[in-house]
């Protein structure tokens, strides 16, 4: 496949990337009003219903999700209820921005995972060095939170990072399905993961004792269900139909600066000098992993 993307590529990618970008935002300003627990079953039940709507039956879904439920609980634990948890307890403390810059670490965790538990995706040379550039990035953004003096406590800023590494896992378990239509797959993790969170939600939150979010924050919820989850898996899926996925995943690098402008404009959010030089070396380290910065570099010579 030509590795070129059109310009009406281009714009769609841009657009997931604010989607992507805009659940931090949604979720920094519902996790204030609403458990994390509750939100992250709220955030799953309403996107995989909408999914679920969309495929309406077709692509075999029900005898798919009847012969492989097994499965699709794992991959909904470790891609949607733990890593989502995760981000979003993290988000009660920390800012849009903050969380999706950490959260911009998962490909290089994927890698580092894959190393170890697959024989066909071994280190290179390339993907050392972009790891080591990432993960020095990483170390960057959560260094001060070591310290009394930290903005953020530590253990805020490491839920992100567990949530990328979950995410990791996720990515490698995930190779099973690929004889399954993506849309299969999206909507069954999102079913799978909404019936393991449900009963941690009633245990833990007790809704019913909760009073009724006011409006905003419950146009908050659908806009982080509904756009940044279900829509945002149909948008995902037709640009990696059209443009592959190693294009596709390039829409790592748009996440955290579209959060953080949404951060900026609308939440006061306000990132530090050294914050930046994180989200900077994470960036530099995923550009490393792509390869095809490297590669036109050698072509050029």
């Amino acid at each position: 496949m030509d590795s070129r993307m059109s310009a009406w590529i281009w714009s769609l990618l841009l657009l997931l990337g604010l989607i992507w970008g805009g659940s931090f935002f949604f979720a920094r300003i519902a996790v204030q009003h609403i458990p994390p627990l509750t939100l992250v079953f709220l955030r799953l039940l309403l996107a995989g219903l909408a999914l679920h709507v969309y495929i309406a039956g077709r692509f075999d879904i029900y005898p798919t999700l009847k012969a492989r439920w097994r499965e699709f609980l794992i991959l909904g634990l470790i891609n949607n209820a733990l890593p989502h948890a995760l981000i979003f307890f993290g988000q009660t403390r920390i800012g849009a921005g903050l969380a999706a810059i950490l959260n911009a670490t998962t490909p290089i965790w994927t890698v580092l995972i894959a190393n170890y538990l697959t024989s066909d995706e071994k280190l290179s040379s390339a993907k050392i060095a972009g790891c080591l550039v990432g993960l020095a990035g990483t170390i960057v953004l959560v260094g001060p939170g070591l310290s009394a003096s930290g903005q953020a406590p530590l253990w805020a800023l490491l839920l992100p990072v567990l949530a990328a590494i979950s995410y990791g896992f996720a990515a490698t378990y995930g190779k099973r399905f690929k004889d399954v239509p993506a849309p299969v797959t999206a909507a069954g993790q999102l079913t799978a993961s909404s019936l393991i969170t449900l009963p941690l939600s009633l245990l833990a939150d007790r809704p019913w004792t909760l009073s009724l979010p006011p409006l905003d924050i419950l146009l908050a919820v659908l806009a982080l269900a509904l756009v940044s989850t279900a829509f945002a898996y149909i948008l995902y899926f037709r640009i990696m139909a059209a443009a592959g996925a190693t294009n596709a995943s390039l829409v790592t690098l748009l996440v955290p600066p579209s959060a953080i402008l949404l951060g900026v404009l609308f939440l006061g959010e306000r990132l530090a000098v050294g914050e930046f030089a994180g989200m900077a070396l994470i960036g530099f380290g995923l550009v490393i992993l792509d390869g095809r910065a490297y590669r036109l570099l050698v072509k050029a010579a």
